[in-house]
């Protein structure tokens, strides 16, 4: 795709995907870790689930920044019902 795909009004968002984040999410037993993984943007990522030794050298990898708990955006927000992750599926229960 080229810059002259996009109207003239609209800029590409920049990706800086040497930035790396990871936030633990929970703790299995066994000692596995489960935590989200981010490039470039936090607010963009994936689930992940690995175990102890195996995080640590995945975090020492890709040199990651700990992001902090994750906000909830309250009841207010339209897209509320949307707001879940695969850890929550067990125990939500879905419109």
């Amino acid at each position: 795709m080229t810059d002259a795909s996009f109207p003239a009004d609209i800029t590409p968002a920049q990706l800086d995907t040497e930035r790396r984040f990871v936030r633990i999410t929970g703790e299995r037993p066994g000692g596995f870790i489960e935590f989200d993984f981010a490039v470039g943007e936090p607010e963009l990522f994936v689930e992940m689930i690995l175990s102890r030794p195996a995080f640590e050298e995945f975090c020492e990898m890709n040199q990651v920044q700990t992001m902090g708990p994750a906000q909830d955006s309250g009841p207010e927000d339209r897209m509320a019902d949307f707001a879940w992750s695969l850890r929550d599926a067990t125990g939500k229960r879905f419109k």
